[in-house]
């Protein structure tokens, strides 16, 4: 294969990207810089690829969509107050957003225990500013021995959904709907059974349920299960571009990057986050050109052996 020039593009969800590389949905971008996602918007649009907004993001999605340029999608945790979900998810589309993603893995926070030990809880100046502080008002409150967070989540986060209420979030929006936190092929089937539009492998960057799989141990029965219905993604664990280019070669659409685009975040801000996510696309760039796979599309499961 000619390798001379690997070119990084791909598409997702109907729109051209310049790299199968993202940043997942992550919270409180201001506790790593004070510019929080105004800066990681600024990075992640330095590779062209999608941003999954938290819903617990530190600046407005009005601002957030200005510093952006690659594929903006807000995610969701499903609040017991519906009102200020709905009223979310319509300023996501007013915004530009162009996607919502649900996360159905985290009906609460689980117990964290650094979390616990360190009594965690939102300094001041630091909040979920597109949520309104009826909302938010027990993650700033700490007591020794617990986690604001934690008891955030008991407090806030819907535990009684279905599959069913599924109608109601698609009544909201015309955007299409990812379902994030898939990790077995039954889920996979009843997410293309009740029309969602994407699947994101995830198990919550193993910080919820201690034994369950990895997202890229899940993703090959989830791309089989799915069978070329609907886009699937993966996010969790991906420390090189030769993770993404095995993420991609077991079925991955893209794939999104978590922690190390907050530690390039802190140490750099825009800049220092930028640099992860470019030295990923090229670390990816470079495992094309050694594995002879010029384009995303040649990245297939013939790229990789599995382990016995």
């Amino acid at each position: 294969m000619n390798v001379d020039r690997c070119d990084t593009t791909t598409s997702l969800l109907g729109s051209r990207i310049a790299a199968p590389i993202g940043v997942a949905p992550m919270a409180y971008h201001r506790l790593a810089h004070p510019d929080g996602e105004l800066a990681t918007a600024e990075a992640v649009s330095s590779i062209g690829g999608p941003f999954v907004v938290s819903i617990f993001a530190t600046q407005p999605l009005a601002d957030i969509a200005k510093y952006t340029t690659g594929p903006l999608w807000l995610q969701i945790y499903w609040l017991r107050q519906r009102d200020a979900l709905a009223g979310l998810v319509r300023r996501a589309e007013e915004a530009g957003f162009g996607a919502i993603v649900l996360t159905v893995d985290t009906q609460k926070v689980a117990r964290r225990l650094r979390d616990i030990s360190n009594g965690f809880a939102l300094p001041a100046g630091v909040s979920a500013v597109n949520l309104d502080m009826s909302v938010m008002a027990s993650a700033h409150d700490a007591d020794d021995g617990s986690s604001a967070i934690e008891r955030h989540s008991r407090e806030q986060f819907d535990r009684t959904i279905t599959w069913a209420d599924l109608s109601w979030l698609r009544e909201l929006s015309t955007l299409p709907l990812l379902i994030k936190g898939i990790l077995t092929a039954e889920d996979a089937r009843l997410a293309v059974d009740h029309g969602v539009d994407g699947i994101i492998v995830s198990n919550h960057g193993g910080r919820q349920l201690d034994g369950v799989a990895s997202g890229i141990g899940a993703l090959p029965e989830v791309v089989d299960a799915v069978d070329g219905r609907l886009p699937v993604l993966m996010d969790g664990g991906v420390r090189s571009g030769t993770d993404v280019f095995r993420a991609l070669a077991l079925g991955a659409s893209t794939v999104l990057i978590g922690r190390p685009v907050l530690w390039g975040l802190a140490a750099g801000g825009a800049t220092g986050a930028g640099d992860v996510l470019r030295m990923l696309r090229d670390e990816l760039v470079e495992c094309m050109t050694l594995a002879g796979r010029p384009t995303v599309a040649d990245i297939d499961a013939t790229a990789v052996r599995l382990g016995r």
